[in-house]
């Protein structure tokens, strides 16, 4: 089960911090990662974590602006976001997978259910 926490309204420019409490979790989830959906648009990834090492992977829409981590539990994903724009209003889901090549292309195993960001101008 994934539950996700954190959206909300914010100014451009502004910053948000997401958590995804993640509970049920095996060795066989080792992938984690967070994507978003605007409006109008189809879902994309934005940043993906290994749970053993901690590897990471971000798209170029999160690179240099958003950060993503693991407690040291290893069971609550957060997504810091700075300089927020208006185009990143969007829907935020967590997802855990089984595997690092579907994490990355867009089909994890699991997903959250989602919060929302909304980012005015």
């Amino acid at each position: 089960q994934l539950q996700a926490s954190g959206g909300g309204l914010v100014q451009s420019g502004g910053s948000l911090r997401l958590s995804c409490a993640a509970s049920g979790l095996t060795f066989r989830t080792n992938y984690m990662g967070w994507f978003r959906q605007p409006p109008g648009k189809e879902r994309e990834l934005l940043a993906a974590i290994t749970r053993t090492v901690g590897t990471t992977h971000y798209s170029e829409s999160a690179k240099g602006r958003f950060t993503i981590s693991l407690d040291n539990a290893k069971t609550t994903l957060s997504l810091e976001m700075n300089s927020l724009q208006p185009e990143d209003t969007a829907v935020y889901y967590c997802a855990v997978g089984f595997r690092w090549v579907t994490m990355l292309g867009g089909r994890p195993d699991y997903w959250g259910q989602g919060t929302l960001v909304t980012v005015s101008s």
